[in-house]
């Protein structure tokens, strides 16, 4: 392994870490209509727990307005059961061919909770993204001994290492303004 290579492995963990926080966010419930408010949903179709997106579509109309259209009339059902008991808050209703999700508009309050849930998502990966660091460390220690390594090889690996962490915390921040801007507005 060379420095290179330390330094593109760290990088794809840390991407990898991002597109976990995109995807806890996106979530995360605005005062629209976003289909990928329900993909993390797990519906229990012939005795096994499914993710939504495998068994139908979900659509958004309009701003205020999801259409869930199920491959299998026969998962209606199930599918409904999972929205009402998902921790979102809505209210499906059962039109015989399709469900009809309409979004409320946020209260004050809820919106409060969707910020502080978003705020704890961003500081889990920035957790994630830490840990990364210091795994990246560690490895560069026991590279720096295998290479021979200078002393000021390695402070520079280290402030790359630091340098890499710092635009990828970067980017969370980022995520979660953008976030919070959806869900404040």
């Amino acid at each position: 392994m060379t420095l290179k290579d330390l330094y593109a492995e760290t990088r794809s963990h840390m991407q990898k870490s991002l597109e976990a926080l995109e995807h806890n966010l996106s979530g995360l419930r605005t005062g629209r209509a976003n289909p990928a408010l329900l993909l993390h949903l797990k519906v229990e179709y012939y005795g096994t727990h499914v993710p939504l997106s495998q068994i139908a579509t979900v659509t958004a109309p309009d701003a205020r307005t999801l259409v869930v259209q199920s491959w299998d009339q026969n998962a209606l059902k199930a599918i409904e059961k999972a929205i009402r008991d998902s921790d979102l808050g809505l209210n499906p209703s059962n039109k015989g061919d399709a469900l009809y999700i309409n979004i409320p508009p946020l209260t004050e309050e809820r919106r409060k909770e969707l910020v502080k849930a978003a705020r704890h998502y961003a500081e889990e990966g920035r957790i994630a993204i830490r840990n990364l660091r210091r795994e990246a460390l560690e490895k560069l220690k026991k590279l720096a001994k295998e290479l021979h390594l200078s002393e000021d090889d390695t402070k520079r690996a280290e402030a790359e290492i630091q340098k890499i962490t710092d635009e990828f915390i970067a980017k969370v921040d980022g995520l979660l303004e953008k976030k919070e801007e959806e869900i404040l507005h």
